[in-house]
This record gives structure tokens, sequence and C-alpha cells, in this order.
């Protein structure tokens, strides 16, 4: 197991295209997968019953749908002298249910030897993403593919790659622990605004200026603000829950019951605001440091104002008395949606200003899928990728794209002409 790498949480990854035996229950009672000798590798040879979480992926989805049970491994002709014929069961699910034929099917062995199971829609940007994640190249063939070790450069966990872990339920273990005395005390034993934190993560990198390479820039105040939250959220969780979520009563009959009710409704409560709060702090914080940029290159720009039907898109350039100015050119407006991640939200965007016709949106979403972008395209609306992220999208997605470099010297060049 190697710090950092994919190796930390997963032994190994096997990958293949579902058939439609496999995926349609009403074709086959047989509940087992195709192609799986080579799971030989991950699962040995003897009969086991592994621990599965079964996870179903789609675009539209906001929350995947989930369930618990067993994936079974057996030699069904265990007791033959020459013969073996491995097999793989599994139970039906709302998982299993929801899956098509052409759906990818994804296998991750963890560390603990309990078994992640992960379907994604056929075609979809989850579907790219995690085969992008586990460097699975080849979903053409009948069998599985199969990674195991998962320790090469490919492997590296980089910011792009925390992203899809977190969407497949893994949690990742970052903290820069020697931050924490000061955050503590800086912030008074809580957490501050997010443009307080967004600010004091840029302070902490003292060798990134704002003139540097806007892309690399941009991903590393991201990725440490990313950091040093979960830092400090992870020690503010400790102690909350060592502090308890109960009140005790003075009658000493209550004591029982009160615990129960409040301690449920509270926890509850506490741990879908720790969710909420991971959510919209991250666009946020996106939007923030977006701002600091073009404020350190002098850029002009005005953010979250009002165009049409109380709409606010992110970034409206040169200033929005220039949007609302019917005889300013509109071909030097230029609008940026800014969006962490996008799904299907992208959309959103389009209608933010009518005004541009061509509108941009900046989203650090690695591999979106190709009937995404061709979408967007069509919708006149252009991707700015930060460069590294650029690499998990397909050669002519590549070509397509831009950087905040790019978009850069576009409002720049746009300002200069005013």
């Amino acid at each position: 197991m190697k710090q950092g790498y994919l190796s930390q949480y997963f032994k190994g990854i096997a990958a293949k295209t579902l058939s439609a035996v496999e995926a349609d229950y009403t074709k086959s009672n047989q509940h087992e997968f195709n192609g799986v000798a080579s799971l030989k590798a991950l699962f040995g040879k003897d009969k086991c019953k592994f621990p599965t979480k079964f996870i179903y992926l789609c675009d539209n989805d906001l929350e995947p749908s989930s369930d618990d049970g067993f994936l079974t491994w057996y030699d069904a002709r265990e007791k033959h002298p020459t013969r073996t014929e491995y097999r793989l069961y599994f139970p039906t699910t709302t998982v299993s249910m929801s899956a098509s034929a052409g759906d990818e099917l994804f296998i991750g062995v963890k560390s603990d030897n309990k078994v992640l199971a992960i379907i994604a829609e056929n075609g979809s940007t989850i579907a790219n993403q995690i085969r992008w994640l586990f460097g699975i190249e080849n979903m053409d063939h009948l069998g599985f593919s199969v990674r195991e070790g998962l320790e090469s450069e490919q492997d590296r966990i980089a910011f792009a790659s925390r992203f899809i872990l977190e969407q497949i339920g893994i949690e990742i273990e970052a903290k820069e622990d020697i931050y924490l005395d000061e955050m503590l005390y800086k912030f008074g034993g809580g957490f501050p605004t997010t443009k307080e934190f967004s600010n004091y993560a840029r302070l902490t990198l003292k060798e990134i200026t704002p003139f540097d390479n806007p892309d690399v820039v941009l991903i590393s105040w991201m990725e440490r603000e990313e950091i040093l939250f979960r830092t400090l959220e992870k020690h503010l969780i400790a102690e909350q829950l060592s502090a308890g979520f109960f009140k005790e009563t003075s009658s000493s009959k209550a004591i029982t019951k009160q615990k129960i009710d409040v301690d449920v409704d509270r926890f509850i409560s506490y741990s879908l605001s720790v969710q909420n709060r991971r959510k919209s702090r991250a666009g946020q914080a996106f939007e923030n440091h977006v701002e600091q940029l073009l404020i350190s290159r002098k850029i002009n720009f005005d953010r979250t104002k009002i165009t049409e039907n109380k709409s606010k898109p992110d970034f409206i350039f040169p200033d929005i008395n220039a949007y609302h100015n019917k005889n300013f050119d509109t071909t030097k407006l230029t609008m940026l949606g800014v969006k962490s991640t996008c799904k299907d939200r992208w959309r959103q965007v389009l209608v933010e200003a009518d005004r541009i016709t061509n509108k941009h949106l900046l989203t650090l979403e690695a591999a979106i899928s190709e009937n995404q972008t061709n979408e967007m395209q069509k919708q006149n609306l252009q991707l700015v990728i930060p460069k590294s992220i650029q690499s998990t999208y397909s050669k002519s997605q590549q070509f397509w794209l831009m950087s905040m470099v790019d978009f850069i010297d576009l409002v720049q060049e746009r300002q200069s002409m005013i």
C-alpha cells in the first residue's frame, strides 16, 4: 500500500461492459457475471462471500442508489479432477434492477477485503470518470479487464481523482495538521465564512502568487483550501462526536427516552449540516479563488449581478452596467459561469445572460462525456477547464477546450478594445 495512490484504498479493480443476460433480470435467473476467469487474481481460488456495497450511478440523479449485500465467488466444478469453472454470483438489488445492457460494471476490492460494485450508466460522464480514475482503457471485450497494484503514475491521487472517489463513497485521508492549532486560534474553534477561509488558504501558499500560470494557481488554491477545510472539519466533528448528541433532563425516568429521541434528531441534523456545508462551500470557494485571480490581473468584472429574469451569472465582463447598456457592443461582453462540478447543471448557465450568445463555463469536472460536450457546443457554451484536468478528456475534446490562460487572454483582449 502506497500513500497518495489508489492502492491506499483498493487492492485491485475489475471492469467490464454488462451484457443483456447479466443486466436484464427478466431474461435470466442466472444472477452471475460472465467472463470471470481473470478475477482469480483478485478473489483467489477458494469459495468465498465478500461483503459488498452495490452502487448505481448516472448523471441525472443527485444521489446514487445503493444496497448492501454479498458477491459469492466459487468454482462450479470444484470436485472435477481437471476442470474449473469459476462464477461470481450477485443478488437481486435495486442496483441490479436499475442496470441495462451496455452499462459499465466496476468491481473494486478494497484494502479491508470488502468489495465495492459500481454500475455506471452507458455513455455517462460518471462512467467516463471512473474508467479514467482506474486507468481502464479497453471495455470492448466480453470478459473483465483487471488491474492490480494501482501504484503507477496514473494511480496517483490528484485533485480530479478526489472528486470522483468521493462520488463513489471513498473518504480521502488528506490533512495538514501543522495548520490545525493556528486555524483553531484564528477562527475561534469554529468555521469562518467561506471568503475568510479562502483568503487564509491562499496565504498559506507563499510560494504561489496570482501572477503565476492561472491554471496552476487555481488548482493549487483549491487543493490547499480543500485539505485545510477537511483538517479543520475532522477535528470539529471529532469534538462533537465526543460531546455526544443528547441533553439530560432532571427526571431520571425520562433520561433514557430523552437521550434516544434527541440523539437521533440531533445526529441526523448534524450529519445533514456537514454534507450541506461541504457542497455549498466547494462552489463558493471556487468562485472566491476565481475572483481573486481576476482582481490580481486587473480585469474588470461584476460578480452575481442581476441580468434578465432575476438571473445572477457568476461573472459578467466588463461589468453589469455595460451589459444593461443597449448601445454597448455585445461582442465585447463576456459571461463566465463557475461550477466546481457540472452534471446536468451546466444548462442553468444558458439562460443567465440573454445578450451574450457565446457563453463560458469554468469547471473542475474531469472527463465529461462526449455526449455532454457535443451538446454544450450546440448550445454555444464553451467549456473552460484547468490544464491539468484536460488530460482526462479525449483528444478530440481537448482540441476544443479552453484553459484558464486562454480565458484570461480573451477577456483581457476584449477589455483593451473598450
